[in-house]
């Protein structure tokens, strides 16, 4: 996205991202609250006064000049909770994606559709040419999400967590264009 504007929101069929605010940080850690999120990822449930100073910091952004930390919320439109979030680190014409959907929402398509909403999000803002994710080799549902983001994996694994290295070139077929 060839902006220097804070990320924007977007919406998917059944998700509204909505950008990363520190007032969302009560709800936000009762979403992370459940430690199976961390098998993966190491690390544990963050407390609300934690997840707020980390969110003051991202919402304000990357020290660096060339990168940029766009944040999203996923609130479900059916019930307005909030169900989990999606990031991009932009450098350049490089977007590093990751999502996280809290286990009460696991299961339902919803890290699916928003990885896909991301992309096409990313892609209809035009400058994003590449795409990245780093996925536990186990993960097998991450492993899924990132499939239908129109990722591939390329085998190769980052050496301080093992996790591997997916990518997508964003004019490449099967790489959402439009919102779900």
């Amino acid at each position: 996205m060839p902006t220097t504007d804070g990320p924007r929101p977007f919406t998917t069929a059944r998700l509204d991202a909505l950008p990363l605010d520190p007032a969302y940080a009560d709800e936000m850690a009762a979403v992370l609250a459940d430690p199976a999120l961390y098998v993966f990822t190491g690390g544990g449930p963050p407390d609300p006064d934690a997840l707020r100073a980390r969110y003051e910091r991202q919402a304000a952004g990357s020290p660096d000049p060339g990168e940029r930390w766009w944040n999203w919320v996923l609130r479900l439109r059916a019930d307005g909770r909030l169900a989990g979030y999606i990031q991009a680190t932009v450098r350049g014409p490089s977007a590093e994606i990751a999502w996280v959907v809290g286990v009460p929402w696991q299961g339902r398509g919803y890290a699916a559709e928003a990885a896909k909403g991301l992309v096409a999000h990313l892609v209809a803002a035009g400058g994003i040419r590449t795409l990245v994710a780093h996925i536990h080799p186990d993960h097998a549902a991450s492993a899924a999400v990132a499939v239908a983001a129109g990722l591939e994996p390329t085998g190769e694994r980052r050496e301080e967590d093992g996790e591997l290295r997916w990518t997508a070139d964003t004019h490449a077929p099967g790489v959402p264009r439009t919102l779900p």
